[in-house]
């Protein structure tokens, strides 16, 4: 994923990278140096990104009673 810096010193951050981090726009970011010279980048605001399975969580509303299930299984709805 090799970009070019432009004339300000501007860099796109790759999609799958923004993905994998949850970096949207008016995130934080911040960019360290690592131990062996490599640099890091890192999201710094406090919101953690939201995991694929978070994005799926919810409530659909008021649901049917334990009865009606088990009469909708047992074919007698």
């Amino acid at each position: 994923m090799a970009n070019t810096v432009t004339a300000k010193g501007q860099v796109t951050i790759p999609k799958p990278v923004r993905d994998l981090l949850g970096i949207v726009p008016g995130s934080k970011v911040d960019f360290r140096r690592a131990a062996d010279g490599s640099v890091v980048l890192a999201r710094v605001d406090k919101k953690p990104p939201a995991s694929r399975f978070a994005k799926l969580r919810g409530h659909a509303g008021e649901g049917l009673t334990t009865d009606a299930i088990m009469a909708l299984t047992r074919g007698e709805a």
